[in-house]
């Protein structure tokens, strides 16, 4: 009976964790393309790059009226919608011929994407809050793992052997299946009848909470560090090591390895040694690695392939780090909140995707290594101090 009984909840993860695999790859799958985009188009680099920051941003924008509309037609419906308008903007991507139709349909596609991730951590917060919490969403980040490598190596691999569009049929297909496994879901009768009105004095309410705030900007810090070297992965293993489409592919599996073991922690000790201890060491992990990192771009004359093999190990760790922090912190700022659990988690979805996008942003014109590093530093820098006095 006891298995009986959690076989809907599995189901409910199993789900939620396809919905957020879909997302990252969305991202993953398309980074090794960039140089290739920016060929077929004639355009720069920085506008290349513009069709990852401007899906950041899209995914970032709506979040918000996401998480009301999961409580005003049900957590169901709006991730229906949200798939919807994934689905066509991929497969309109898929046909696209035009540099500025690029821009828009991916925008569009991160809408969607946007609402979908932060629907799937709503549907997971109803089953619960706390340590559990942390160890689900932990789970997610599992999924986020597969997308991150799997995605780029998958993106690679189409790089090489197919036209860089084949990965939007991909997504299509995979935002498909998400529809199609949402309809199985039982979700309890309560969910998509709570609160209509008054959400912006929710809102407010919640984020002006400083149990919510510090640990929700501490982990949109971690994850706009991880968003921008994927940024600027693709243009420095290509261009400044000399890497192939397919190779630069091959190296996404160490990083989700690296994110599997970070979250793999989280999912094995949250209970033991507790959310707030786990984003703080995450936190400090992610800036060890990236004073590490303006270093090696600093340091004269160190050879070509070792330069390589460090700037790969920095990126695995500072991804180890992400994925500690990123989990933990998302379960230590919406248990901070009683009740209206979708608000919360839409809040704090909210805040790291503006954080990312904003990033993502600068990053267009962040061209110099010592630079973009620095950057990177500097937030996960911010998201220590914010995550120790936290933990405290």
């Amino acid at each position: 009976m006891p298995d009986a009984a959690a076989r809907p909840e599995r189901r409910t993860v199993l789900v939620s964790c396809l919905l957020v695999f879909m997302t990252q790859m969305a991202t993953t799958i398309y980074l090794p393309s960039l140089p290739a985009v920016e060929r077929q188009f004639g355009i720069s680099r920085s506008f290349a790059a513009l069709s990852v920051s401007l899906f950041v941003i899209a995914a970032a924008l709506p979040v918000l009226l996401w998480g009301r509309a999961a409580e005003r037609y049900g957590r169901r419906a709006a991730v229906l919608a949200a798939l919807a308008l994934f689905v066509v903007a991929s497969v309109l991507l898929a046909l696209n011929t035009s540099a500025p139709g690029l821009l828009v349909l991916r925008s569009l596609q991160g809408v969607g994407a946007g609402g979908a991730a932060i629907l799937a951590r709503i549907i997971v917060r109803d089953l619960g809050d706390g340590e559990v919490l942390a160890r689900r969403l932990s789970v997610l980040s599992i999924a986020f793992v597969a997308a991150l490598g799997g995605g780029q190596f998958l993106g690679g691999l189409i790089g090489k052997y197919s036209h860089w569009q084949t990965g939007f049929v991909v997504l299509a297909v995979v935002g498909s299946i998400g529809a199609l496994a949402t309809t199985t879901l039982t979700l309890e009768p309560k969910q998509g009848r709570g609160r209509q009105s008054g959400a912006t004095r929710l809102y407010l309410q919640i984020l002006t909470t400083p149990a919510f705030l510090r640990p929700t900007v501490a982990a949109g810090l971690g994850f706009a560090t991880i968003v921008l070297l994927q940024e600027v992965a693709p243009f420095v293993f290509q261009r400044d090591f000399g890497l192939s489409v397919d190779a630069y592919g091959n190296v996404g599996l160490l990083f989700g390895l690296s994110y599997f073991s970070g979250a793999l922690v989280v999912n094995r000790w949250s209970a033991s040694i507790g959310s707030a201890k786990l984003m703080r060491g995450g936190a400090l992990v992610m800036t060890g690695s990236g004073v590490l990192l303006v270093g090696l771009w600093i340091l004269p004359g160190l050879p070509l392939t070792a330069a390589m093999v460090t700037f790969i190990a920095l990126y695995c760790v500072t991804t180890f780090g992400q994925a500690a922090l990123f989990p933990s912190g998302m379960a230590v700022a919406v248990t901070s909140v009683q009740g209206n659990g979708a608000y919360a988690v839409a809040l704090c979805g909210f805040a790291a995707q503006s954080i990312a996008g904003l990033v993502t942003s600068l990053a267009v014109v962040l061209h110099d290594n010592v630079t973009w590093a620095s950057v990177a530093t500097a937030m996960s820098a911010l998201a220590y101090l914010l995550v120790r006095r936290s933990a405290r």
